[in-house]
């Protein structure tokens, strides 16, 4: 960064203006530290972020995704995962293992930081007692980019186990769009049938995709098949 009048570096600039005064290429220039030979820490941050497509992309890329970025190894692309984790961590708020959800949208202001910016299709579960107060909630099934696989009675046996009266089914979509596909109409009625069979109401099926959501019960379409 010696290009760069000092008052115009990362390290500087954020000390003069604070974080939030920086463009996404320093933040990450800071989080690597240093460049290489032939590179600064603000080009290595500038090729980073154009493979991975801008910032929202960091949520989601791989270490082995960013150690193919020239001058990215091992200790950088470490860094910079490290970095997305502890952003991610303190977005997630300390929740009291018995919070109260009482719409689609608390739950899914729950979930959205635990589980939307992920690289790979996860669906999981939220346990809730009959207050519709939360149990825990758990990943089942990790898939691939558009597909998951789980089966209903691995979902109600984790609820038989959790002692809940209520669940709400949960998965991302790595795309970004929290569209349902026709499986995930498929699926949320054969969980909705198989909810009434157990008695266990299936209060929802949300998809998440970055920082929107998909509710099948505010959408009027939670129903059996």
């Amino acid at each position: 960064m010696n290009t760069l009048t000092p008052t115009d570096r990362p390290r500087e600039k954020l000390e003069r203006v604070g974080a939030a005064g920086l463009g996404d290429n320093e933040l990450v220039a800071l989080v690597l530290g240093l460049g290489g030979p032939s590179a600064t820490a603000l080009d290595l941050a500038n090729r980073i972020l154009a493979e991975v497509d801008g910032v929202v992309g960091l949520t989601r890329v791989s270490a082995d995704r960013l150690r193919q970025v020239p001058g990215v190894g091992a200790a950088k692309a470490s860094q910079v995962l490290a970095a997305v984790e502890l952003g991610r961590r303190t977005l997630i708020a300390q929740a009291d293992r018995r919070q109260r959800f009482a719409s689609p949208r608390e739950v899914a202001s729950f979930l959205l930081p635990r589980y939307s910016a992920r690289g790979v299709e996860q669906f999981g579960v939220v346990l809730l007692d009959a207050r519709h107060r939360l149990i825990k909630a758990t990943v089942l099934s990790v898939g691939t980019l558009d597909c998951s696989v789980v089966h209903p009675r691995d979902v109600f046996r984790e609820a038989a186990i959790g002692g809940a009266s209520t669940l709400v089914l949960f998965h991302n979509h790595p795309s970004g769009d929290p569209t349902p596909s026709h499986d995930d109409e498929i699926l949320t009625r054969r969980f909705v049938a198989a909810g009434e069979l157990m008695g266990v109401e299936v209060m929802d099926h949300l998809i998440l995709a970055d920082a929107r959501y998909f509710s099948f019960r505010e959408a009027g379409r939670l129903e059996a098949g």
